[in-house]
């Protein structure tokens, strides 16, 4: 389930590229005193994400902006629907870092997967490679673990991603899928280098953009993607990262 926030700019301003942990935090924010209020201090995956606030560019009074925000918890859209409502009808500004906006529009919908389809990853993907499986895949590095890059190993990136999707969808469903290999045709795009801020640290997160082409998928590969475009490819979904759209496929609920 998908919530589309349309934005009004209350200022002019340089479009911040390292607002991340700004946006997740004003999301927690609004989530206070609902039955969310506690996600921020959980542990593992929150399943979300969120969207770059779009189109990208510096921006001036007036002009409008778009946020999408994704979730599998359809009762947690309909939360934060709820929040933003009362943003809206309050005609309340939201900062966002030294960004500020009003609400002027809420539509909440879903993009569905079908037998034949193509993703994009409108925000890195993030894929980290832990230190035992260096041997495996000819890594030098004396970290704990490394972010996949280009120079890297495709075969790590595709069962890392594989793997990483299959155990959020067993955690969020309590079930226990094994063996389901998701994905048949990749496009890389570009490498990119994200700085975020982690608890008052600043960390610099290295992910890659991508293009996912599906000739034929069954019915479990449907139901474990359509999962995956709502809870974010990779990790750290809940920072913005690993936002994946359908392309030409939306269903409006609202």
């Amino acid at each position: 389930m998908r919530l589309l926030v349309k934005l009004k700019c209350q200022n002019n301003y340089v479009y911040d590229k390292r607002y991340y942990h700004k946006l997740q935090g004003f999301l927690y924010n609004i989530l206070k005193d609902s039955e969310y209020q506690q996600l921020h201090d959980k542990k593992g995956y929150k399943f979300f994400s969120f969207s770059n606030i779009f189109p990208i560019e510096n921006n001036r009074y007036g002009t409008t902006k778009n946020l999408i925000i994704a979730s599998p918890n359809e009762k947690f859209i309909d939360v934060l629907k709820q929040r933003f409502e009362e943003l809206k009808s309050n005609d309340k500004t939201i900062n966002i870092g030294e960004m500020l906006f009003k609400v002027y529009g809420l539509t909440v919908f879903k993009s569905r997967i079908r037998n034949n389809s193509r993703l994009i990853s409108a925000t890195p993907i993030i894929v980290r490679i832990p230190s035992y499986m260096f041997g495996s895949y000819g890594i030098e590095s004396n970290k704990r673990y490394v972010y996949w890059r280009k120079e890297y190993s495709f075969e790590c990136f595709v069962k890392q991603l594989n793997e990483n999707l299959i155990k959020k969808y067993n955690e969020f469903h309590n079930s226990d899928v094994k063996d389901v290999f998701l994905f048949e045709q990749f496009v890389f795009k570009k490498t990119t280098a994200n700085h975020v801020v982690v608890d008052g640290k600043e960390y610099k997160f290295i992910g890659s953009v991508w293009e996912f082409i599906f000739s034929y998928l069954d019915r479990e590969q449907k139901r474990i993607l359509q999962f995956g475009i709502d809870t974010g490819f990779g990790e750290r979904n809940s920072f913005g990262f690993g936002f994946v759209n359908v392309v030409n496929s939306v269903s409006k609920n609202s």
